[in-house]
């Protein structure tokens, strides 16, 4: 008798801000950096869940939104920019990596699984703070924002991370923190994981994720579990 294939490895593809690190605390501190001058009110930790995920451009017009009139798209511009210039110098100041990050993801190498990390923050930024806090290492793959035409929730972004990790679809999964994180796995046809903790307006139990982690240390057994 033919013994079986082995299995090929798990690409395991990780959002970053909300599920990797918290990076909150600067992005937050950016944000008001340049609200404040401009006269508007400053937003509060609680606001930030409602205007992460979809780039940095995209969470400045939110945030100006929650805190006074429209601007035009010249100004948007102008101060996204200004917020931009703002939050690189300072990118790593407050950010930190969840509880368990660093030893949960050697852990999973260890076990043969393939990192990869798939986020809408801008590929240079991405790139300089997982620089900064030293976990470029866990990662053979990083697909950000520029880095390909689309971005989350379009699959082809995941997809593209499931190439470069020399990984397959039927041996995937996405570990995010929120609905465009589902959205983008459910039509890549791979299954999701919401970290309980990160950025979501909507309450993680009403995602439809394949499951719902508190602690990042339980993920190489949910993972086993849900890819065999």
């Amino acid at each position: 008798m033919h013994s079986a294939m082995p299995a090929a490895p798990i690409a395991i593809i990780f959002d970053l801000d909300g599920t990797l690190v918290d990076t909150a605390p600067d992005l937050l501190a950016a944000l008001n950096a340049v609200l404040v001058v401009e006269g508007h009110e400053p937003i509060v930790p609680k606001d930030l869940r409602h205007i992460v995920g979809h780039g940095a451009k995209a969470m400045f017009e939110h945030a100006l939104l929650r805190t006074g009139a429209p601007v035009t798209p010249e100004r948007l511009a102008a101060l996204t920019t200004r917020f931009l210039t703002h939050y690189r110098a300072n990118i790593a100041r407050g950010s930190r990596p969840f509880p368990g990050v660093p030893e949960t993801l050697d852990l999973l190498t260890a076990q043969g699984a393939g990192l990869g990390v798939c986020t809408n923050k801008a590929q240079d930024l991405t790139e300089l703070l997982l620089s900064e806090l030293k976990l470029t290492r866990h990662f053979p793959a990083i697909i950000g924002g520029g880095r390909t035409p689309y971005s989350k929730p379009d699959p082809r972004h995941v997809l593209e991370v499931v190439t470069a990790l020399k990984g397959r679809r039927d041996r995937a999964v996405l570990v995010g923190d929120s609905q465009i994180d589902v959205t983008a796995a459910r039509a890549a046809g791979i299954p999701v994981i919401v970290m309980s903790y990160g950025y979501t307006p909507v309450p993680v139990a009403e995602l439809g994720a394949d499951a719902i982690v508190d602690d990042f240390a339980d993920l190489p057994a949910i993972i086993s579990r849900l890819v065999s």
